[in-house]
């Protein structure tokens, strides 16, 4: 089989598929689709890999081990599509249902403008200068004369106030 006799290839074949085939109906509980793929998986491997053993027992464990990691790849390249699948699907869900509302979004936007038009000018100033201006805190905090760490922690209670604010707003939708 090593040097590409396909005679030996048919030897070997006759006399460990069946077996084989046993063997991972039994690893996979019975599974036929799954055994089937892994059989022929761990075929190729065989083909690929052979080597010269010094008995049948060996020779069979090298099998096993072959057959069982060509399921075990099958089932994480199984997990693995499902998992991008749940993904998509949720990805998909989002965007639809962002499309859906272009109304709620448009009631949030002018929530928030109300909000903001009602914040005291110092702190509308700064939220205006962070996120619609896209300054950075080190631009802002040379432009005040103070320090990143004070403008940050002024930031995170200006969004906490905020944040307060429009759940309020919102409780009584």
């Amino acid at each position: 089989m090593k040097e590409g006799d396909e005679m030996a290839y048919r030897t070997f074949y006759d006399a460990y598929y069946p077996r084989l085939r046993r063997y991972l109906l039994v690893v996979t509980s019975g599974n036929e689709e799954a055994s089937k793929e892994a059989l022929q998986s761990a075929l190729v491997r065989v083909v690929r890999y052979i080597k010269v053993f010094p008995d049948d027992t060996a020779f069979w464990g090298w099998l096993t081990v072959l057959a069982r990691s060509a399921l075990s790849d099958q089932s994480r390249g199984r997990r693995r599509y499902l998992a991008f699948l749940d993904r998509f699907t949720k990805h998909a869900q989002v965007e639809q249902s962002l499309a859906d509302e272009p109304a709620t979004d448009a009631k949030l936007l002018a929530l928030l403008d109300t909000k903001l038009a009602a914040m005291p000018p110092e702190e509308r100033e700064l939220v205006e200068s962070k996120y619609l201006d896209r300054r950075s805190v080190r631009e802002i905090a040379e432009e005040l004369g103070t320090s990143e760490k004070a403008i940050e922690s002024r930031l995170v209670r200006i969004r906490r106030k905020l944040k307060s604010a429009l759940l309020e707003s919102l409780k009584h939708e």
